[in-house]
């Protein structure tokens, strides 16, 4: 087995290098390469490309092997066997799960969390849908799209990226966008995050952090090492302290959009109903 090219992405405002054993992982992340060398450390200041122009050293240095992917598959294997269906993926596809695994085992020191979810933006801010795997969180989101038009953007329909500033909670876009593939790499203050549960008629209540926190200790990525999930516990307040959290019963409508859109926009005078898309 031969190691593929290194290159260098960029997700959440830090550079990580990606040395693979496949070439998969390049096209996939093909929207977020920001090098097509790994940066290094070798002398201060970064290293130095061919047009002279001097490269940031990588905050990440990311190196698959193997047995990461031999961990994949059993990981795969035994969700298939939970889900009912079968598990057939080649190794250049573990090792983009791989990659992303080692990725957010090192986030949250940066206050960077990877959160299950399905997140868009509407004029410049994101709104995040969460939800038990089935629920409908992509539906939800393809309704908003369905509805603003123009006006909305799939940051990532899967798997985003949220960091946690001074200024507030920001959501990214990244290459592990779910199985439509659908991902901007873009960012955008995060507006809230919403609870979604299926119900025959739509509502919308504001929660408190401590009524969303069984679902964000779920949704969020836990890492393996005990120190960073420490550091992931500490991220997680933070996230409460910054963030509106709401709970949303939907159904698959355009009014499911406009109780779900109002709600998170409570203190805006002009609510919908707008006008929709035909």
């Amino acid at each position: 087995m031969t190691e593929q090219r290194s290159f260098t992405i960029q997700l959440a405002e830090k550079r990580i290098c990606i040395k693979p054993l496949y070439d998969m992982i390049r096209e996939y992340c093909k929207e977020y390469i920001v090098s097509d060398i790994c940066e290094n450390t070798e002398k201060a200041g970064g290293s130095e490309n061919e047009d002279k122009t001097v490269i940031p050293f990588a905050d990440l240095i990311i190196q698959t092997s193997p047995e990461d992917i031999a961990y994949e598959r059993k990981r795969s294997a035994r969700e298939a066997d939970q889900n009912g269906h079968a598990a057939e993926y080649t190794d250049a596809y573990l090792e983009t799960l791989a990659v992303y695994r080692k990725i957010a085992e090192w986030m949250p020191m940066y206050n960077t969390l990877l959160f299950h979810g399905s997140v868009i933006a509407v004029d410049g801010k994101a709104y995040l849908f969460t939800a038990k795997s089935g629920t409908g969180k992509s539906t939800h989101t393809r309704l908003w799209r369905e509805y603003f038009g123009e006006r909305a953007v799939m940051i990532n329909d899967d798997k985003p990226l949220l960091r946690i500033t001074q200024e507030g909670v920001f959501a990214y876009g990244t290459p592990w966008d779910g199985k439509h593939r659908l991902s901007t790499n873009i960012s955008a203050p995060l507006a809230g995050i919403c609870i979604l549960k299926r119900g025959n008629d739509n509502s919308i209540r504001k929660i408190t952090a401590r009524e969303a926190c069984p679902m964000l200790l779920q949704q969020c990525y836990r890492p393996i090492d005990a120190g960073v999930l420490a550091v992931t516990v500490m991220v997680l307040e933070e996230l409460k302290k910054k963030t509106k959290f709401y709970e949303l019963f939907c159904n698959i409508s355009q009014e499911a959009v406009e109780v779900a859109y109002n709600g998170m926009n409570s203190a805006q005078v002009n609510k919908l109903p707008c006008v929709a898309n035909s």
